[in-house]
């Protein structure tokens, strides 16, 4: 990767993340291909399963004409051997930021009757979509006639839907959010300039 300020405060994200810092930086880099970081948000989570315990981390990183993403996951899968040994999954995307469509935020704030201007919101929760992956929502279509007993079908939504990341106060932190709403403020206004 180019190193820039911005460069370097993402590698000491992902070494703070903790979670395969080298693989991390190392698929980054190849997704970058050199053009310099103007900004990112780094997003740990962790699941639980029945037996296990999964770690996935989604990495945002902006650069003057790209959103780059990397997702990493934890998998355990045979080795050569037939031993079960663990294993990441390591998947960058790159879109330009002319492509992206939308940069949705929902903040979450308590006592918004006493809400104060710049105040962290308890939690942020970004939708980015560029339309690669669309979620469709559907129920069954409602008469205004409550004798009606006809089939009306079904009526839905399409809702462009590529990556969300929801970052809560409680469970990250509050400077996640802060980070999480400087990243969002950055996006949101580079992809109104590109478009």
């Amino acid at each position: 990767m180019q190193t820039t300020d911005q460069t370097r405060a993402l590698t000491e994200s992902l070494e703070h993340a903790g979670y395969y810092p080298q693989l991390v930086t190392s698929v980054l880099s190849v997704a970058l291909a050199d053009e310099p970081v103007v900004g990112h948000f780094v997003h740990m989570e962790t699941t639980f399963a029945t037996a296990e315990v999964r770690r996935h981390v989604t990495v945002l990183a902006l650069t003057p004409t790209r959103l780059v993403l990397a997702h990493v996951d934890d998998q355990s899968g045979p080795n050569e051997a037939g031993v079960v040994e663990s294993q990441a999954a390591a998947t960058t995307e790159s879109v330009s930021l002319s492509s992206i469509r939308s940069v949705v935020l929902t903040h979450v704030v308590a006592s918004p009757e006493s809400y104060t201007p710049g105040s962290a919101p308890l939690e942020l929760t970004l939708a980015i979509g560029w339309g690669a992956v669309s979620r469709v929502d559907m129920e069954p279509a409602v008469c205004p006639d409550p004798n009606c007993e006809a089939d009306h079908g079904y009526s839905g939504a399409i809702t462009s839907d590529d990556v969300m990341i929801r970052v809560s106060a409680e469970a990250d932190g509050l400077a996640a959010v802060h980070q999480a709403v400087a990243f969002a403020r950055e996006l949101s206004a580079r992809t109104g300039r590109s478009a």
